[in-house]
């Protein structure tokens, strides 16, 4: 691996949204792979993606139906990129398919899934007829590859199974009682011979992932730029691992996040908090097999990736959870908290193990979260982690965090020092990662553009805009006179994003879509899943190493990376 710099720039990009020429109407691995060219040529020494495990019916990453399963969409199944593939085979899948458009605009789930999985399965035919229990390198490969990943895989397959006989649901707490446990499903398909040859379907999809993924890293090794991966606190109720393993779980309480006024268009968010449906861990239970759950998890994790973030590192220390699950959202909006507590026996909201309101719960709520995270610093092994420690943050994580040695995330424009200033980047420990925003977040364009908007009409909410605004600028030196706020052009994007690579943080990750100097957005918390984790970037990579314009762009990314010190460590003098 190649050894870390002192600091290094980044560049956040969801998978979904790379686009090549001729890719399925999503990212994958080959974009990848090309915008790991780009990086290197742009000096960028870390590429971070989100969660690249399976998603389900919503298409979000952070909702996956397995902790591990690779996402079958990230796949190339172009014929020269999976070799069970031929090109008539391909050719008979996609006739139908209008490539032009499925290649244009967001992404269209229902297609590009229905058509990969076709294309998969025609791979796997192919690959049933000449390697299926063969001694070639090929059947011995997989043979290999099932043997290696039992302790998941098996389970993983009955599950995705099980979800195709269901039309693609994954609610196995709807399905037919004759297969509505793990136990009773092991024997429903042991029983079916049909059924037992999609198990090695499954497999194969997952096997093929794997070595393509891993190539990538291979590839990224050779570069020297690092693969930065995501790993969410918790994990789906709808998911292979609840299914199989329900012991792990309490399925009686929603995990999330406390009311939190920013999420202005989000009124449940407002007043009740984030109710993201995850189950809570029965951590004493875990503790007794060893953490083998988190320590798999994690593992596969760093077979992929160099670095990775945490997403809701807070929930190792204490979780805020709900007694019912966010499908009856809508139905507590509008009731009062005593009468939330009359319809759920006197449950209501609120932190569990416990709230931070005494030192002596403050205390143990450390730690256990130092327990906890320290086991996934075993299991990372040489990986590096970083901890998304935003929200409601009690005073003795970040303390918490720089002992275990765990880099925390730095907001500029939310980061103030005790006299209520902004705080200068060069003050931030280097134990630290910054960026403006993240994938919940507008990219910096939007940010600058909405709160001068609500500045200059005098909208609710002017002053606190102001202040974000005056704080975003302070902190990258290109603070305004007078009360002309200026627009958002290339000298504010640049002055930015010097100020951010300046700082002393040891990550300074900006989303390319700012880069892009685009508004667009991944995610937006509340809205619908429709809505979210399907913007594409609209130059292809080929566009960001050839077309002029986008070079010049590059280059000037480079010089701001170079100027700061956080070029790739064979640049540096």
């Amino acid at each position: 691996m190649t050894p870390s710099p002192s600091k290094a720039a980044g560049v956040l990009v969801p998978v979904f949204a790379i686009r090549r020429r001729y890719d399925l109407g999503i990212g994958d691995t080959s974009g990848v792979q090309q915008f790991i060219d780009w990086a290197a040529e742009t000096q960028i020494g870390v590429l971070q993606f989100l969660p690249i495990t399976e998603t389900g019916a919503d298409n979000s990453p952070y909702n996956a139906i397995s902790a591990v399963a690779l996402d079958p969409l990230t796949l190339d199944l172009s014929p020269g990129a999976l070799p069970d593939l031929t090109e008539e085979a391909f050719s008979e899948v996609i006739v139908g398919e209008n490539l032009l458009e499925l290649r244009s605009g967001s992404v269209r789930y229902e297609r590009v899934r229905r058509l990969k999985l076709s294309l998969l399965d025609r791979a796997f035919r192919h690959f049933q007829e000449k390697h299926l229990g063969q001694e070639s390198d090929r059947g011995q490969s997989f043979a290999l590859f099932q043997k290696e990943e039992q302790a998941w895989l098996a389970d993983y397959c009955l599950f995705r199974c099980l979800m195709e006989r269901e039309e693609g649901s994954a609610a196995w707490d709807q399905w037919p009682e004759e297969y509505g446990t793990i136990a009773r499903a092991r024997e429903f398909v042991a029983d079916r011979q049909e059924l037992r040859a999609r198990l090695d379907f499954f497999a194969y999809v997952q096997w093929v992932a794997s070595r393509q993924w891993r190539a990538v890293r291979r590839y990224a090794e050779q570069a020297g730029v690092r693969l930065m991966g995501d790993v969410p606190f918790g994990v789906s109720y709808y998911s292979a691992d609840v299914f199989a393993q329900p012991e792990l779980f309490d399925l009686e309480w929603s995990g999330g996040a406390p009311p939190e006024a920013y999420f202005k268009e989000d009124r449940f968010t407002q007043k009740w908090g984030q109710n993201w449906g995850i189950p809570l861990y029965r951590w004493e239970v875990m503790e007794d097999q060893g953490f083998a759950w988190w320590r798999r998890r994690i593992g596969k994790l760093t077979d992929i990736f160099d670095i990775f973030r945490i997403d809701h590192a807070l929930g190792f220390y204490r979780i805020y959870r709900f007694p019912w699950r966010p499908e009856r959202n809508e139905h507590f909006l509008d009731l009062s908290w005593e009468e939330a507590a009359t319809e759920n026996g006197g449950r209501v909201p609120g932190f569990w193990p416990q709230a931070d309101d005494s030192q002596e719960r403050c205390a143990a709520n450390r730690s256990q979260g130092e327990r906890f995270l320290r086991v996934i610093q075993e299991a990372a092994g040489q990986a590096e982690i970083v901890a998304e420690d935003l929200g409601m943050v009690p005073p003795y994580v970040r303390p918490s965090l720089e002992t275990l040695g765990i880099p925390g995330m730095k907001i500029p424009q939310w980061e103030y020092g005790e006299e209520g200033q902004v705080c200068p980047g060069q003050d931030y420990p280097e134990i630290s990662f910054t960026t403006y925003a993240t994938h919940d977040h507008p990219p910096l364009k939007a940010i600058w553009e909405n709160h001068r908007k609500q500045i200059l009409d005098e909208e609710e909410g002017a002053e606190d805009s102001a202040r974000e605004l005056h704080a975003l600028a302070r902190f990258a030196g290109c603070e305004w006179q007078g009360d002309i706020v200026p627009r958002f052009d290339e000298e504010v994007r640049q002055q930015l994003i010097r100020g951010l690579f300046a700082s002393n943080a040891r990550y300074a990750v900006i989303m390319m879509t700012d880069f892009l100097s685009s508004t667009d957005r991944f995610n937006v918390p509340g809205m619908s899943a429709d809505e979210n984790w399907s913007t594409r970037l609209r130059p292809t990579v080929r566009d960001f190493l050839r077309n002029p314009h986008w070079t010049n762009m590059g280059a000037s990314l480079r010089r701001l990376v170079e100027e700061t010190g956080r070029g790739l460590p064979q640049c540096k003098s």
